[in-house]
């Protein structure tokens, strides 16, 4: 099993104490079903309880079981997860990997899956469509005679190095364990289930272990700010590096899948590095900052936007690179610095839609308009 599907997710909420609010309840009927909505009033950053968070999150906590998942001996396996509820409706989001089995191409959806609540109700579930470029799935079970508790979206945002997080989940089948942490580092790319990273996941060192993933990292302020899907380790079992899908990348898969089943993604054509002042010194780059292109996909948006790629090998400090490619240090106005703002800023864009780059070219500054194209689901071969 690789990482990406070896992974662990929390399912978390942090509330504020201490706060001299009051919490009210407010109980929507529609047929059979019972939605809780709970708010937490006058809360105030600062303060931090587990128990709280335990006893208001976890009844939206839910644990997912999958069967019918296909082993990479070919064998029929059956596998278990976590999730939460988003609306009254019945919707449910948890780990793409979760209920499905298989990567990139080969992906495919578990033959059954089932979601069992907190009060013990176990019930199946429709797999309305799952991302795998973010590693998030969307389902749907039938609310009537349930007591549904939908938790909330936060914005990642808000997400600071130092918060606290709590986690609901099912780690090694035990059902709505609670385990608390910081968030321990912001920014980070982590395997997706296509040839793709996923950027700008959260990190925290709050316990994960095999049966939590797809669970949700909730804040101080009681808003999910992720679904945690991967651990870092060397013995397979949690380790303290745990890393979760930011709310605003799940927030836009859940807005793709719920209208068509499927997330789509932009997609440049282009591999780069991150340009820093060393870099661009020995290379004379002519910018400090910005994605070093040095593969470009033969025939992609890039290529027949006039991206050039790099060539040949030059080793400096801990690596090799290719020279003579375009440094990007712009995507429709906005400014590519970091690491993965490239990553980042397309997530802005829909396939097929048009955007400027602003490029170095032997000291030279040009614009190139490049239509996008729609991301494959494995990573095409540069030149």
């Amino acid at each position: 099993m690789t990482p990406a599907r070896a992974a662990a997710a929390l399912a978390a909420a942090a509330l504020v104490a201490g706060c001299g609010g009051h919490t009210t309840t407010r109980t929507v009927t529609s047929a059979t079903t019972r939605v809780e909505v709970l708010r937490q009033a006058g809360a105030k950053v600062g303060g931090f309880d587990p128990g709280a968070i335990f006893r208001q999150e976890s009844p939206g906590v839910v644990t997912i079981v999958s069967t019918g998942l296909r082993a990479s001996n070919g064998r029929a396996e059956s596998g278990l997860g976590s999730g939460f509820v988003v609306s009254g409706a019945g919707e449910i989001v948890t780990n793409a990997h979760v209920v499905t089995s298989g990567e990139g191409r080969d992906i495919r959806k578990a033959s059954e899956v089932f979601v069992r609540f907190a009060d013990g109700n176990q019930v199946p579930a429709q797999v309305v469509g799952f991302d795998p470029f973010a590693d998030i799935a969307l389902l749907k079970i039938d609310p009537a005679g349930l007591t549904l508790r939908p938790l909330r979206l936060g914005a990642t945002r808000d997400v600071r190095v130092g918060a606290p997080v709590a986690a609901i989940g099912s780690p090694f089948g035990e059902e709505q364990s609670l385990s608390v942490g910081v968030v321990s580092g912001l920014g980070r790319s982590i395997q997706s289930l296509t040839g793709f990273d996923t950027t700008g996941a959260i990190q925290t060192d709050a316990p994960i272990n095999h049966g939590n993933s797809g669970g949700p990292l909730i804040d101080g302020e009681g808003g999910v700010v992720g679904v945690n899907a991967q651990i870092e380790t060397t013995t397979g079992e949690g380790s303290g590096v745990g890393f979760a899908v930011p709310a605003d990348v799940v927030r836009r898969s859940i807005q793709q899948l719920r209208r068509t089943g499927t997330a789509k993604y932009a997609f440049l054509g282009v591999s780069s590095v991150a340009v820093y002042p060393q870099l661009a010194q020995r290379f004379g780059l002519g910018a400090r900052a910005g994605a070093w292109v040095q593969d470009v996909t033969p025939g992609g948006p890039g290529d027949d936007a006039g991206v050039h790629g790099g060539q040949g090998a030059a080793p400096f400090q801990d690596r090799t690179f290719a020279t003579g490619g375009d440094v990007i240090t712009a995507l429709g106005g906005r400014p590519v610095r970091a690491e993965d703002d490239l990553s980042r800023l397309l997530l802005a864009y829909r396939p097929g839609d048009a955007v400027t780059l602003g490029v170095l070219r032997g000291g030279e500054r040009r614009s190139l308009r490049v239509k996008l194209g729609e991301r494959p689901l494995d990573t095409p071969r540069g030149r």
